[in-house]
């Protein structure tokens, strides 16, 4: 087995200033490729940490892939750490500076002379190519370790992994078969509720279940072997079974992609009325390209579950979707279809969470609803521990 680890680096990952999406991006690539990452780990801008760490992974892992601190600043330190790891200088790449130089003129400025740095890699390192900025990545080999340096800037980190990087791993190495991760999100049961039906099930030999737990979603996962992958496909079966109307969707695609693409092939267009997802249902389908025909925002106000189906019947749309205002735990949805309108009033018990989480669960309630529509379900059920207290058709 291939031994591929990441680091990454600097303060603003390592304190949680920022998200490290690069991480999970490569995860997901390398998983992708039949190169599942081993271990990740993050470090601070420290020089005599980056040496240490960078000879203490050298001499466990095959392959490391390091992000960050190729940058002109102070606090970038990578090729200066691989160089005291290795033993050796630093050596100014002129074909590079001239890029860089180039690309600083080409713009109608000067180049700062702390860009030098960045033209400046270990002694008998491999320069890798960066087209879209001036940080050239580099690859050297230290102890039993194959070593990838790459910018922080994802656009530039992404491109060279895929131009650069995996190209590379794929000719030195013999890759098996990717393996195999199968995906299903289910809204309205919990985790602890859907694994007890699920546990009791055999699992085949060297295959994993997972559970991912993100409110208000649980997200199960099957992971193994491609050689397992029909035995895999009748556990699943089985899951599918147990999870019943709770699934929303399999795969990776979300939800409000899924009904972008469904709305799109039915020729149908929705409008929007919010009051407590404040806009958030526009932006998640919009995102998504989903063919919306209007969209409006109100302010919180009271209204009966009739009044609510009355108002969205009355919206000029072939599909209409009314999200009312939160009163004393309730809120209630309308669904206007060229089928006639469903209403439904629920009650929450979830003041214990946050502003930004209650809206995205109402929204996924919300979005449900549609896609129950739209898959020939009844509308008004399929929310679990959601307590629905009135409904109305009409």
């Amino acid at each position: 087995m291939i031994r591929v680890e990441m680091l990454s680096t600097g303060d603003e990952v390592l304190h949680g200033q920022i998200v490290d999406t690069n991480a999970a991006w490569l995860a997901d690539v390398l998983f992708q490729n039949g190169l599942p990452m081993t271990s990740r780990q993050t470090t601070g801008d420290d020089l005599a940490e980056l040496v240490t760490v960078l000879t203490e992974r050298s001499r466990v892992a095959d392959v490391l892939i390091v992000n960050g601190g190729l940058g002109p600043t102070s606090d970038d330190l990578s090729a200066l750490a691989a160089s005291r790891a290795a033993g050796v200088p630093l050596v100014m790449q002129e074909a590079w500076l001239a890029k860089i130089e180039a690309f600083f003129a080409g713009r109608g400025r000067k180049m700062a002379d702390s860009n030098r740095k960045q033209a400046e890699i270990p002694q008998g390192a491999e320069m890798l190519d960066n087209p879209i900025g001036t940080a050239c990545g580099f690859a050297l080999m230290l102890n039993r370790c194959w070593i990838f340096f790459t910018p922080g800037v994802p656009s530039e980190y992404k491109m060279m992994v895929e131009q650069q990087i995996l190209p590379r791993l794929k000719a030195r190495f013999s890759l098996p078969a990717p393996p195999v991760c199968l995906r299903m999100t289910t809204f309205g049961r919990g985790e602890s509720d859907m694994a007890a039906d699920i546990e009791p099930l055999t699992l085949p030999e060297g295959v994993v279940v997972g559970y991912r737990a993100s409110m208000p979603i649980i997200e199960l996962k099957l992971n193994g072997p491609a050689s397992k992958l029909k035995e895999m496909e009748a556990f699943w079966r089985q899951v599918r079974e147990i999870a019943g109307e709770s699934v929303i969707f399999e795969g990776t695609e979300n939800l409000p992609a899924q009904l972008s693409r469904r709305l799109n092939e039915q020729n149908l267009t929705l409008a929007l009325s919010e009051q407590f997802t404040a806009g958030l249902l526009h932006w998640q389908l919009a995102s998504e390209q989903a063919p919306l025909a209007a969209g409006e925002i109100l302010p919180t106000q009271q209204e009966s579950l009739s009044g609510l189906a009355a108002r969205a019947q009355q919206i000029p749309s072939q599909l209409a979707l009314v999200v009312g205002g939160l009163d004393d735990e309730q809120l209630g949805f309308a669904l206007k279809t060229p089928d006639g309108c469903w209403a439904q009033r629920v009650k929450f018990n979830v003041s214990h969470h946050a502003l930004k989480t209650r809206q995205e669960m109402v929204a996924m309630m919300a979005l449900n609803m549609l896609r129950r529509y739209l898959s020939g379900m009844e509308v008004s059920t399929g929310h679990g521990w959601v307590k629905v207290v009135e409904t109305l058709k009409i």
